[in-house]
């Protein structure tokens, strides 16, 4: 049977919500899109680019709809279940974008009781420092990692459509569960979104923070692109990851003190094995990347 979207309903129209209904539309797989959202002006816009067909309340938007995608921060998700739970249609598939997923799953546990076997938990590797719908692009998805973790209770047919929306986005899907979905991304996304934001907030508190911030070039740049990201969804991601990203944080501040005893100490070769390990490790995954 033909992959087919009736009504989707998008809560969050951003970055990643808008895109993922711009790209079902590009595909030809969605019929109407209804938008959620506590921004009114943002809302108002996505209506304006074609991005939703029109704008609902939480109860209001999934009246019919066989698709409901949870692109809100963690933070919020609870809140927004509670509120859909009761109104979901039967069979309903309800799908969420969300950067950690242990505690995503454990609200569906008791938001969405009755429709668990149609909940899929997933997120989306992809995205920018720039948030809001006017950052959404169709082909944001495209050549993209998608992680899907079902829940125990999650069915294959809720699973195969969620899998098929996204492989309509362009995306590229994979599977694995939320705990190590969460161990996997507080190394390699929450560690270094954290990092970045503290570099920049140590500048910019510095007495000559002008003076340094004009003088930073495309390594600064490149390093702190991320500090730009939305606080509030960085916010409730780092607080849901808590547990797996002090790990990574306590590890990676045993690796400073190494770097720190290495330049006190003046020992030039400890800093060059360092950085040669991680140059080596860098480069084979760029260009793994492209080759990809």
């Amino acid at each position: 049977m033909t992959f087919r979207i009736n009504k989707l309903a998008v809560f969050g129209v951003g970055l990643i919500g808008g895109s993922f209904a711009m790209a079902l539309r590009q595909a030809g797989v969605v019929g109407e899109v209804v938008g959620v959202g506590r921004g009114r002006e943002n809302l108002e816009l996505a209506l304006r680019l074609g991005v939703v067909d029109s704008i609902a309340e939480p109860e209001d938007a999934v009246r019919g709809a066989d698709l409901v995608m949870l692109a809100v921060p963690v933070g919020q998700m609870g809140g927004v279940m509670a509120r859909i739970a009761a109104r979901l249609e039967a069979g309903a598939v309800v799908t969420d974008a969300g950067s950690t997923k242990q505690d995503v799953a454990e609200i569906a546990q008791t938001s969405l009781q009755s429709s668990l076997d149609c909940f899929v938990p997933g997120h989306p590797i992809a995205g920018a420092e720039l948030s809001g719908v006017a950052a959404a692009s169709a082909d944001l998805f495209q050549g993209k990692q998608v992680v899907l973790t079902p829940c125990t209770q999650t069915s294959a047919d809720a699973l195969l459509r969620v899998r098929q929306a996204w492989q309509a986005c362009g995306a590229q899907v994979a599977e694995m569960s939320p705990a190590e979905h969460d161990r996997v991304f507080a190394a390699v996304s929450h560690l270094p979104h954290l990092l970045a934001f503290a570099l920049v907030d140590d500048i910019a508190g510095k007495a000559n923070a002008g003076q340094l911030f004009g003088y930073a070039a495309s390594g600064f740049r490149d390093f702190t692109r991320i500090a730009g990201s939305h606080p509030e969804m960085w916010r409730d991601i780092c607080l849901a990851n808590r547990v797996a990203l002090l790990g990574e944080l306590d590890a990676y501040r045993g690796q400073l003190e190494r770097l720190r005893t290495a330049l006190e100490q003046g020992d030039g070769a400890a800093l060059e094995r360092v950085f040669a390990r991680a140059s080596a490790a860098r480069n084979a995954w760029a260009a793994n990347k492209k080759n990809a």
